[in-house]
This record gives structure tokens, sequence and C-alpha cells, in this order.
């Protein structure tokens, strides 16, 4: 009897706080000036894809945090103002 492949678990998707670890890394990658521009370019896209995660949850946990307001009779969600000094 032939064995069945074991099915690749996805790889678990990092956490905002892993990703903008990534992205500040990326960042000071490119501001060193060290990487060739092929690296740069490569560094670059490697940033947009991190910076589009980044967003994706975040629109995520707003969509989360709006769900439970409404669940908890709060009907309107309101925006976020920091206060000045």
């Amino acid at each position: 009897m032939a064995k069945q492949p074991i099915p690749a678990a996805e790889p678990a998707q990092p956490g905002i706080e892993e990703s903008l670890v990534a992205l500040e890394a990326i960042v000071k990658r490119l501001e060193s000036g060290e990487e060739t521009l092929d690296g740069a370019v490569q560094l670059f896209e490697e940033g947009m894809r991190v910076s589009a995660a980044c967003r994706k949850l975040l629109e995520e946990a707003e969509a989360r945090v709006e769900m439970l307001m409404k669940q908890a009779g709060s009907e309107v969600a309101q925006a976020f103002t920091p206060e000045e000094e």
C-alpha cells in the first residue's frame, strides 16, 4: 500500500507586531544605502507586501471592534482623535 503524502500545513501568518518589526528592518536596510539597486527593489517589494498585510490585519481588527461595539449596543463607532498637548 502506498503511503499518502501528508499535506503541508500552511505557514502561520505573522501578527501585526511581527510585521511591523519586519517593516522596520526593511526600512533600516534601505536607508543604510548598502544594497544594490536590485536588492533595494526586492526589499521595497517585500516592504510593500508586508505593508499590505499590516493594512489587512488592521482592517480586520477594526471590523471586529465595530462588530463587538454593535453587539454591546453601541451603534455608532467614533473615529479616534488624539488629544493635543
